[in-house]
C-alpha cells in the first residue's frame, strides 16, 4: 500500500525478519536492523527460504547509532521509501542483554528517549512525503495500564510528523492474557 515494487523499506527493529520476508514476497528491497546478532541470523535464514529477487540488507547494530549512508550508497539510493518501527513494548519481555536494547530501560521516560534517538537517527533517511509505520501496544505494569501507543503518538507529533491513521487490532482471540 505504501510502496511499489523495487522501492526500499527500512525496519529498525527487524526481530525475526517478517518485514524483509514480506519485502521479498512483494518485490520490495529492504534493510533490517537488529541489535541481537542471534535473532538477526534467524531473520536471514527465514528470508533466504522465500522466493524473490529483492535486495535485502541485514545489519547487526543499534538503530540509534547505525550509519546507514554506506548501505544506501552501496545500493545506489539516498533515501528509503517506508520506515517501520516495531519496538519492544518497553520492558515486558527481556529479549537479551545487548547494550542499547530499549527493552532494558528502567523507566518509561528512558524508553521514550531511547525510541526518540532511534527515530532521530533513522527517519532522516526517509524520502520526503513518505510514510512511517509504528506497531506498538499498550502494557500493564504494576496493575496499571501504560498507554505506550499514546506516548509514542505524542512523541511523533512533537517532532512535527502528521498522523494519518491509527489501526487498533482486535485482540479478543489472543490467548496470552486468558489466565
Amino acid at each position: 500500500r505504501y510502496t511499489k515494487k523495487g522501492e526500499w523499506v527500512l525496519d529498525a527493529f527487524l526481530g525475526s525478519g517478517t518485514t524483509l520476508i514480506e519485502c521479498k514476497k512483494l518485490g520490495r528491497n529492504g534493510i533490517g536492523i537488529d541489535i541481537d546478532s542471534q535473532i538477526l541470523e534467524v531473520a536471514k535464514q527465514r528470508a533466504s527460504s522465500e522466493k524473490g529477487n529483492s535486495t535485502l540488507e541485514f545489519l547487526n547494530d543499534d538503530s540509534s547509532k547505525v550509519n546507514l549512508k554506506n548501505v544506501l550508497k552501496k545500493n545506489n539510493i539516498d533515501k528509503v521509501n517506508l520506515i517501520l518501527y516495531h519496538p519492544p513494548y518497553w520492558d515486558i519481555i527481556k529479549f537479551n542483554d545487548c547494550k542499547g536494547n530499549i527493552a532494558n530501560t528502567k523507566t518509561l521516560e528512558e524508553f521514550l528517549k531511547s525510541f526518540e534517538k532511534i527515530v532521530n537517527n533513522t527517519a532522516k533517511y526517509l524520502e520526503d512525503e513518505r510514510y512511517i509505520g509504528i506497531v506498538i501496544g499498550d502494557i500493564y505494569k504494576n496493575s496499571e495500564w501504560v498507554p505506550l501507543s499514546s506516548h509514542i503518538i505524542q512523541l511523533m507529533l512533537k517532532k512535527k510528523y502528521i498522523l494519518k491513521s491509527v489501526v487498533v487490532k482486535n485482540i479478543s482471540e489472543t490467548k496470552g492474557k486468558q489466565n
